[in-house]
């Protein structure tokens, strides 16, 4: 059944958006007609510059309200998540407890000349993230953080070491695609070493999705918003699966 959808702003199927960017041009009215005129291009309609601020020379930041004119058939969208069980941080602990008859090991790291930590540090510190412990509290799971700017090649010594059941690996810095290339060089590193399917391999980051983990060869990906538990819930469960 055809379910034709456009963007909403005052009234259903309106169209209207909000768009912002920057271009490179000194701030003024030429600038604000520029923005207008752009926006146009991409057959946008009742375009309105209703912000812009200078951000450095001859750069301009713009706010843009304008009315998209196409419609999506929305019952023709196809996209993967990943599905698993709801299960919270007792039930998790039980589950290991009781099925795997040892204790659940996970090594995670943000890889390559990527600093930041936010995305790991959320999953595996013990804190957690939005009162969702991280997997180092539970009593279930050897979880070992090893931070930020780890190689590929330390990140699979650690695993191996460890014996871990499941490597996450987390992406913040995605210029010029570097998220992906940093990716996939961990994908071509395991399967050069015939160890693909020696881990669960997991995937983090502000662009990641389903898919894109998926297409790149790793098991799921987790984008902006996961909490610890459904990491946890989705290793242990496919590692049961994998048993039989």
């Amino acid at each position: 059944m055809t379910e034709l959808i456009k963007p909403y702003g005052d009234t259903l199927n309106d169209g209207i958006m909000q768009l912002a960017f920057t271009l490179p041009v000194e701030m003024g009215a030429k600038a604000r007609k520029a923005a207008e005129q752009y926006v146009q291009k991409l057959n946008f309609e009742q375009v309105s510059v209703a912000h812009a601020e200078k951000v450095a020379e001859k750069f301009t930041y713009f706010v843009v309200f304008a009315k998209a004119t196409p419609s999506l058939d929305y019952s023709t969208v196809v996209a993967s998540e990943v599905v698993t069980a709801d299960m919270d941080y007792y039930q998790i602990n039980d589950m290991i407890k009781t099925n795997l008859n040892r204790k659940l090991s996970v090594v995670g790291a943000t890889i390559g000349t990527d600093a930041h930590t936010v995305g790991i540090d959320a999953i595996m510190n013990m804190k957690g993230y939005n009162q969702d412990y991280g997997l180092e509290r539970y009593p279930e799971i050897k979880a070992l953080n090893m931070g930020a700017q780890i190689t590929c090649e330390e990140l699979l010594k650690k695993g191996l070491e460890l014996k871990a059941d499941a490597l996450l690996v987390s992406q913040t810095v995605t210029q010029k695609d570097a998220h992906i290339r940093n990716f996939t060089e961990l994908i071509e590193l395991l399967e050069a070493e015939n160890l693909r399917n020696r881990f669960l391999i997991l995937a983090g980051g502000p662009r990641v999705t389903n898919d894109l983990a998926i297409e790149l060869g790793y098991d799921a990906g987790f984008g902006p918003g996961t909490v610890p538990s459904k990491v946890a819930s989705f290793i242990i469960t496919r590692i049961l699966e994998k048993r039989g």
